[in-house]
């Protein structure tokens, strides 16, 4: 299996003695990473162990008191710490205890290295306990690069938002995105060439551990949950969560909660309005996007080829959000608009405007002067479906 571009930050910080927490939506393939680490810290000579806490009996154990830990591992000292790799922390009852105690009496004897599927296990159990002693990575989607590693086309990778695009390769490049953008990049989805079945799988994810998502976290109607990531799919502009809630019967307090499971599940992630005013900013509804473009067509059930959608404009934009958040943190992404409506797409970092059109019919330059007279330092740049891939970043 190819290594994940995160492999290398995680083998690095492996050396050190904080946690090495891995978190990330289900079947990204974080169970992979973890063996893969595992495999190249015993190519190194290291002491290893892995557990997964999947095992009814190995849970039972650590929640009755972390020490016994000992009763699973091979024993320990402190001439060789060992590197242990623990997956699906989420399922202990009190994660956040367990491995505070280990990493306060046992730091000269274990390394921790632990996985866990849902990031809003970690706001409810991973207390400020564990401050200073973790340090979180976030595994997404493949992003277009991994896709092309995965797909054995390693020779592409290098030109993929270098800036130019040779001749030779933009033909081949082309399809590649248009694979990517209506398939998405779970690795089961990248590594599967028959299109039935990777419509298939994408099916099994949304049914079987998006869904799980909803019902580990109590959700009272998870089928409403279901049904509320649809209509984000599906629709684009602002998100209000009140006329939502209407449509669905439910309240906006109840579309706020489900919202804070999805963003904490890695399946959306919500945009903020751009404003040098910090009020005005608050006070604005914000845009969302899914993460994974495969799954937003999935709850779109269109599997279509872009250049025959209506929706066409809307995937690339959705594609230029998760570009951008391949290589930004997601408060350095936001989007501007005013209350005439005037908008624009993306600013990044404070420092670049993006507007993304299908094509340049769809792009009137008058409609971005005032933008351009209100922040006349932020160069706006379209970007097109035929020019997306040259976006140097």
């Amino acid at each position: 299996m190819e290594k994940r571009s995160l492999f290398d930050k995680l083998n690095a910080h492996i050396s050190k003695k904080q946690i090495t927490l891995l978190i990330g939506a289900r079947q990204v393939g974080k169970t992979t990473l973890l063996k893969q680490l595992q495999t190249e810290v015993q190519r190194l000579g290291k002491n290893t162990h892995y557990i997964t806490l999947e095992n009814p009996q190995y849970l039972e154990l650590l929640n009755e008191h972390p020490d016994k830990l000992f009763e699973i591992i091979p024993p320990v000292n402190d001439e060789k710490r060992m590197v242990l790799f623990i997956d699906e922390i989420q399922y202990l009852n009190d994660p956040s205890n367990f491995l505070k105690y280990h990493y306060d009496e046992h730091q000269n004897l274990l390394k921790m290295v632990v996985t866990g599927s849902s990031a809003f296990y970690i706001d409810d159990k991973f207390k400020d306990s564990l401050a200073g002693r973790k340090r979180i990575f976030t595994l997404p989607t493949l992003s277009l690069s991994e896709f092309l590693q995965f797909q054995n086309r390693k020779e592409l990778i290098q030109f993929v938002n270098s800036g130019s695009l040779p001749l030779v390769h933009k033909s081949e490049m082309e399809r590649k995105l248009n694979e990517y953008l209506i398939y998405g990049g779970y690795p089961e989805v990248v590594l599967e060439s028959n299109l039935g079945e990777k419509q298939a799988a994408l099916k099994e994810i949304s049914d079987s551990y998006v869904k799980k998502d909803a019902l580990e976290a109590n959700l009272k109607f998870p089928d409403v949950y279901m049904k509320l990531l649809t209509i984000i799919a599906s629709q684009s502009g602002l998100f209000n969560s009140r006329e939502v809630g209407n449509n669905l019967k439910i309240d906006r307090m109840t579309v706020e909660a489900y919202l804070k499971v999805m963003r904490k599940s890695f399946h959306v992630s919500i945009v903020k309005p751009y404003s040098r005013n910090l009020s005005k900013e608050l006070r604005k509804m914000p845009k969302l996007y899914l993460n994974d473009l495969g799954l937003r067509n999935y709850f779109m059930n269109n599997f279509s080829p872009i250049a025959s959608r209506e929706d066409r404009g809307d995937l690339l934009e959705n594609y230029a959000f998760r570009l951008f958040l391949d290589h930004y943190p997601l408060d350095d992404i936001k989007f501007w608009r005013t209350q005439k409506g005037q908008e624009v797409d993306f600013i990044i970092a404070e420092k670049n405007a993006y507007e993304i059109k299908y094509d340049q019919k769809g792009y009137d330059v008058s409609k971005y002067q005032h933008f351009k007279d209100q922040y006349p330092e932020i160069p706006l740049t379209p970007m097109y479906k035929s020019n997306i891939l040259e976006l140097s970043i």
